[in-house]
């Protein structure tokens, strides 16, 4: 009987300087079937991933694709065979319109007939929904419409496994619910899905089977309908313990006759957000809620001046000031962490040391370095205070995954002492153990009399952690709600113009 699994992965092993990534790990697809890969920052997910499709080559072990063993030299060679990967961040051509990014890389054509590409092109992109056109250039299209382009690309070349790394980080609901349907749709095809989230709901309403992989290990493979979530998250954590349960909200700071830390009135970008008022005082947790789109990034980038202010008026401690670009929001105890991680946080070719210090050693100026023992104490000191796994503090950041990597930004932030922290999207895309431990952090912070505002795409995550919501709609706040009784069905509410229930 010819075996239903199309891809097998077993006893595979890869090492990097100082660390074992993955040891003696087991995967196995069907055909026609979502494949859910589960684990932790740094359990070795991305790694293996990039095993299976030619980006690194394993240390030992065996993969064989519909039985025949395979060795991948290059993600060309995995293509070949007809492995289709999205990757977490976007590896696209900003530079290069929607068509040539879809088509760049296949075939060796000497004349191009961009008539027949645009036209190819369209009918793909009309064929999945995207609201994007041929001829348009990649930068010129939202966070989300790149994923979808990338994840179009994948599909397009007739690809038998389909390895979706983090694809629904920057959809909203309705995009998600999109992107499912055509899973299901290449799933009645005999495609096996690859699906690595950490999005729990969606793993199971999409998947039929779940791997763990912890600290580099294969933990076990179960079907989806037989695993409880709170046993999945146990096995990816390592114990038995909910979480999440162990977060409490934060109680509402009470309106009084101090002076807010921030207040901004009237203020306005060339981003498009509508004028907009906004305050916080000291120790409180707010956020900013609505959909994609609805101009929650572009309001906190308003407020740290990393978008060009058009107008309006920001008071510090009361005293009105003047913040015309980052360094003087940073110089007034501003610190921003951006919604995207890759491209406006993270310094690749820089180590986990040297990115920790940054943002103090711009404040300082760079005609006065820290020396490297204060450099080195500072990132001992942060890499110990947040848990940040990595083999020394000169480890490249690239190297580290995505959860610690986002610690590593925030360590730069706390290192800064700022009085009021704007934290966008801090767990997009990190596991549960790690969303857990920034929440706390946050709390914490909050006691400790520092201001944060806080945005997430899930409300569920705002609504642990702030005291006061505001609700955006069209880059326009449409209503603020507050108090422990904040519900997700007030704020669905809110955005939809029906108030609060």
């Amino acid at each position: 009987m010819e075996s239903q699994n199309v891809l097998e992965m077993s006893g595979i092993d890869k090492s990097f300087p100082g660390v074992k990534a993955l040891n003696d790990v087991r995967f196995t697809l069907r055909k026609g079937e979502v494949h859910s890969l589960m684990g932790e920052n740094g359990a070795g997910k991305s790694t293996l991933i990039k095993v299976m499709t030619g980006v690194y080559q394993k240390d030992a072990g065996q993969i064989t694709i519909n039985g025949e063993p395979m060795e991948f030299r290059s993600p060309q060679d995995a293509q070949n065979f007809g492995i289709g990967t999205v990757y977490q961040e976007i590896s696209l051509c900003h530079n290069l319109t929607v068509a040539e990014n879809t088509f760049i890389g296949r075939g060796n054509y000497r004349f191009v007939n961009w008539n027949e590409i645009n036209a190819r092109t369209k009918e793909l992109l009309d064929s999945l929904g995207i609201p994007a056109r041929p001829t348009q250039q990649l930068s010129s299209c939202s966070l989300a419409v790149q994923q979808m382009i990338a994840i179009a690309r994948a599909i397009d070349m007739d690809c038998k496994i389909l390895v979706l790394d983090e694809p629904t980080s920057s959809l909203d609901e309705d995009e998600v619910q999109k992107l499912f349907g055509l899973m299901r749709e290449l799933k009645s095809r005999g495609v096996g899905i690859i699906f690595v989230t950490h999005f729990l709901d969606q793993v199971y309403e999409i998947s039929d089977r779940i791997t763990v992989l912890r600290n580099g290990q294969f933990i076990g493979e179960y079907e989806a309908e037989t695993l409880p979530q709170l046993d999945l998250v146990s096995k990816m954590m390592g114990k038995a313990l909910d979480a999440v349960a162990d977060v409490h909200t934060q109680e509402p700071v009470l309106e009084d006759d101090s002076v807010p830390v921030l207040e901004a009135t009237a203020l306005s970008s060339a981003a498009g957000v509508q004028p907009f008022d906004f305050r916080i005082r000291k120790g409180e947790v707010n956020g900013f809620a609505g959909l994609l789109g609805s101009g929650r990034s572009e309001s906190v980038r308003a407020i740290f001046a990393a978008d060009k202010v058009t107008g309006g008026e920001v008071r510090v401690h009361g005293k009105r000031v003047k913040l015309t670009k980052p360094l003087r929001a940073m110089k007034h105890g501003i610190g921003y962490l951006p919604e995207d991680r890759k491209g406006d946080g993270l310094i690749a070719e820089l180590s986990v040391r040297e990115n920790i210090i940054l943002a103090l050693q711009v404040m300082k100026g760079f005609f006065r370095p820290l020396s490297r023992r204060q450099a080195e104490a500072f990132a001992d000191e942060f890499i110990a205070a947040l848990k940040i796994k990595t083999p020394t503090s000169s480890t490249p950041i690239e190297s580290l995954s995505g959860g610690n990597q986002q610690k590593v930004i925030l360590a730069r932030w706390l290192l800064t002492r700022p009085d009021y922290l704007i934290l966008d999207e801090p767990t997009r895309g990190i596991d549960v153990g790690t969303k857990v431990e920034i929440q706390k952090l946050v709390l914490r912070l909050a006691s400790e009399g520092v201001s944060v505002t806080f945005i997430s795409s899930e409300i569920e995550e705002m609504l642990r952690t702030c005291s006061r919501l505001i609700v955006m709609k069209d880059r326009a706040i449409v209503g603020e709600l507050s108090g422990s009784s904040i519900t997700e069905s007030d704020v669905m509410h809110m955005i939809a113009g029906g108030g609060r229930e």
